[in-house]
């Protein structure tokens, strides 16, 4: 499954599960932006997406965190022609316990899982709203449907990244450009290793499958499985008391 040849998919985090399989599945007649911090994986993925179709393959090194670089890098990457697709696939987890006692580790979840996912979105969309076309894909997450005690520093940042993202999608209607909004469960994987799986948990390839069907189908809103959407219509009506005793 791809978009049209036409397409550029420039792919943020390319070496997250989730992202390597997004790139097999769109790179077949496609030139493919490969952005990340470990540039030794990306360049044996690319190689791999030349060898399934892929008209070209760019690798870049992308730095989450450093935002202010953010408009260089997309001019650079765009020097080759505008991109259609832009999926951001990076975030950290974070360790909720250091997080209770040192500030660093809360800005530094903060800053990946909402300020640099916002500030990204930002300078794409505008960007593509120059042209008027254009898709783009966030990342958001059930735990940013009501934040829970267990994971309140990584569940604040993905409500306030799905809060971002709702504002964005109102204000791109009518412009040509979509912002598609994917919110799985919880995902097994290397991000997620050790921990106990939760019900209606998901793998890297299943929420790969399910975001292409969404980009291809032209959806604004993706949940990873369909039945999360009623969970997280549920979830405010649910007594405080008892909410504070959900596990992670």
């Amino acid at each position: 499954m791809s978009t049209s040849r036409a397409d550029t998919v420039a792919i943020f985090g390319a070496t997250s599960e989730i992202g390597e399989h997004i790139a097999r599945m769109l790179a077949p007649g496609n030139r493919v932006h490969l952005a990340g911090r470990r540039r030794a994986p990306m360049e044996k993925l690319g190689e791999e997406l030349r060898a399934l179709g892929a008209r070209e393959v760019l690798v870049w090194d992308f730095e989450a965190t450093d935002t202010a670089k953010f408009p260089d890098l997309l001019n650079s990457m765009e020097s080759t022609g505008p991109i259609d697709l832009a999926l951001a696939m990076f975030g950290v987890l974070g360790d909720q316990d250091k997080a209770e006692r040192d500030g660093g580790e809360v800005y530094r979840v903060l800053h990946t899982d909402f300020t640099a996912q916002a500030v990204l979105l930002t300078e794409l969309s505008a960007r593509m709203k120059q042209r008027g076309r254009g898709t783009l894909v966030a990342f958001s997450s059930i735990a940013g449907a009501r934040v829970r005690r267990p994971n309140y520093v990584y569940g604040s940042a993905k409500a306030g990244l799905d809060g971002f993202c709702q504002g964005m999608q109102d204000a791109l209607r009518g412009s040509g450009v979509r912002l598609m909004v994917v919110r799985p469960g919880f995902v097994i994987g290397r991000m997620t290793e050790g921990m106990s799986p939760a019900p209606m948990s998901s793998t890297p390839d299943v929420v790969a499958r399910h975001t292409v069907h969404g980009v291809n189908d032209g959806a604004w809103d993706v949940w990873i499985p369909g039945r999360l959407r009623l969970l997280a219509a549920m979830m405010p009506v649910i007594p405080r008391w008892l909410w504070r005793r959900a596990p992670r």
